[in-house]
């Protein structure tokens, strides 16, 4: 009989949440999938959030991830797809890709949008091979009993995201590192 590593152990358990998360089929998809589900998220946001249509309009670009699904047990990992919109149109389609490690089990799926503020830090987004979130991002994020509010003090961040939608439970403290990437549809 082979005896099964520790990690062995975990990253086999990792692998299995991960695969039984991935299952609604709205992870992936065409770019007619992809854009419907970025307006259906973008009509979510604007009805939960009433002053995000106004601060989109201030921004240069978004980017609208509809459908993250993250998984792990010590070792997670989180996928989905979307698309960067500059006004009202489609401009691009991206991944975006996160792995992290820790005390960590559990599984979520969650919607993301990222406010380009500037037109520079959309053209670095735009021409970068794979565009890492850094420390200049401001972050919201939104419990069901919370507040949310996009203020003087989030527009002064040349990215701000909004996080909601969250289903699903992650618990734990981890370490995270985010990768977004130009898809070709």
């Amino acid at each position: 009989m082979t005896q099964v590593s520790r990690r062995g152990l975990i990253l086999g358990g990792a692998a299995l949440t991960l695969a039984g998360c991935a299952g609604d089929g709205r992870v992936t998809g065409s770019a007619a999938q992809i854009d419907g589900y970025v307006q259906e998220a973008l009509t979510d946001m604007y009805a939960k959030f009433p002053g995000s249509q106004a601060f989109s309009q201030r921004a240069a670009g978004m980017l609208v991830i509809p459908n993250i699904t993250k998984a792990g047990l010590f070792v997670a990992g989180a996928y989905g797809e979307g698309a960067l919109l500059i006004g009202p149109a489609t401009v691009d389609y991206y991944s975006f890709v996160s792995a992290s490690f820790g005390l960590q089990i559990g599984a979520q799926r969650s919607t993301q949008v990222l406010f380009f503020m500037t037109p520079e830090v959309l053209r670095d987004f735009r021409t970068s091979d794979g565009f890492e979130l850094g420390v200049d991002a401001e972050v919201a994020f939104r419990d069901e009993g919370g507040n949310f509010g996009l203020s003087s003090t989030t527009s002064n961040k040349p990215i701000v995201g909004i996080v909601f939608n969250q289903s699903g439970l992650i618990a734990g403290a981890s370490l995270e590192g985010a990768k977004y990437s130009r898809l070709i549809r």
